[in-house]
């Protein structure tokens, strides 16, 4: 193999695919990216075996051929290059010669042959949507604990009206709902997924086990997750009637400062809402205590409920700036909040004892 590309194009190529390269592998081939010239394109490869990424560029080939190199070495070296200078690639017995004006490395390769092969049958639902958008108000919500692993990822159903993303962690859930793309079965996508799809419009594809998701001339499959989703239905509120309306920002703030006395193992902050009015309060033993009065819109009997400061803050964070309604039933049950500007976008959030 032996090309010409532009350096910028190669780090463009390098960054697409090679983000999804685990830091530590016991698999020599798994740390490695592979690079296949063939008819005036460079089509580079990684996975960690659970998430495939696929991009091309194209080059001025002078040979063609495929050959397996570390993607953290030939990433870390083009990030350096001059930016503005072309990069010549020769592969070589065994050998991958990177040469940009005076510079010259040359890395160890392996055989392309070895490089594990995906499967890129089977799939039988397609469509056109902003994928990230749909993931981005859920995503906090997904939970990192490993015997639950059926809730490390982002469900999604589809019915002929609506497309419905949901994430929980059995402490928080939130649900996004948009217009609708078609029917399908639900799945689970993967925290690891959702976090590297591509903003903007991408080409959606399903199948029982797999995601694929087209972003121009980069392509991302990952495997679901087989398990099933809890009834998330279930957990969300219905009969909450009374309504607290505060400004987003005004809250979160005031919550992250009473917090500040708060244990770092028990950051729970408790909401008095009473005529137009809501006190945080945060009493911690060993360092002391601390309130703060807010403005809200609230009529309704005083009612009080606890909450993770921190949880508060982040699904807080999710709905555009501006008022939230927050639907309570008494201080033991679950909470619901809604925004007018995020009709799409619900969010539940369990109490605290404090």
């Amino acid at each position: 193999m032996k090309l010409t590309i532009p350096r910028a194009d190669l780090a463009r190529l390098l960054a697409a695919t090679t983000r999804v390269v685990e830091s530590r592998n016991n698999f020599p081939i798994l740390s490695c990216v592979k690079l296949v010239a063939d008819g005036g394109k460079l089509t580079a490869t990684a996975t960690d075996l659970d998430i495939e990424i696929t991009s091309t560029v194209t080059v001025e080939a002078e040979e063609d051929g495929a050959i397996c190199v570390s993607a953290k070495l030939l990433d870390d070296i083009v990030k350096k290059l001059p930016p503005i200078q072309d990069v010549t690639l020769t592969a070589a017995d065994n050998t991958l010669t990177v040469k940009a004006g005076r510079y010259t490395s040359r890395l160890q390769t392996l055989p392309a042959d070895d490089f594990p092969a995906w499967s890129v049958d089977g799939f039988t639902k397609h469509f056109d949507i902003d994928l990230a958008a749909l993931f981005a108000p859920t995503a906090f919500a997904i939970s990192t604990e490993e015997t639950r692993y059926y809730l490390n990822g982002v469900y999604i159903v589809g019915t002929a009206k609506t497309l419905t993303a949901v994430a929980t962690d059995g402490h928080r859930l939130a649900r996004h709902t948009v217009a609708g793309v078609g029917k399908f079965d639900g799945v689970i996508v993967p925290r690891k997924m959702v976090g590297i799809v591509p903003k903007g419009a991408v080409s959606v594809s399903l199948s029982s086990a797999k995601i694929r998701v087209t972003a121009g001339e980069t392509i991302i499959t990952s495997k679901l997750i087989d398990g099933t989703f809890p009834d998330y239905q279930r957990v969300i509120p219905t009969g909450n009637d009374k309504i607290a309306v505060f400004d987003a920002a005004t809250m979160s703030k005031a919550a992250d400062r009473v917090a500040i006395v708060s244990s770092e193992r028990a950051r729970a902050v408790k909401l008095n809402f009473a005529a137009d009015l809501a006190t945080l309060v945060v009493n911690n033993p060993d360092s002391g205590s601390a309130t703060e009065e807010i403005a809200v819109s609230y009529d309704g009997d005083p009612i009080e409920i606890g909450f993770d400061s921190s949880y508060l803050t982040e699904l807080i964070g999710q709905f555009p700036a501006g008022d939230i309604s927050l639907a309570l039933a008494d201080g033991g049950s679950p909470a619901l909040f809604t925004s007018d500007k995020a009709e799409g976008l619900l969010a539940v959030l369990m109490p605290r004892r404090v």
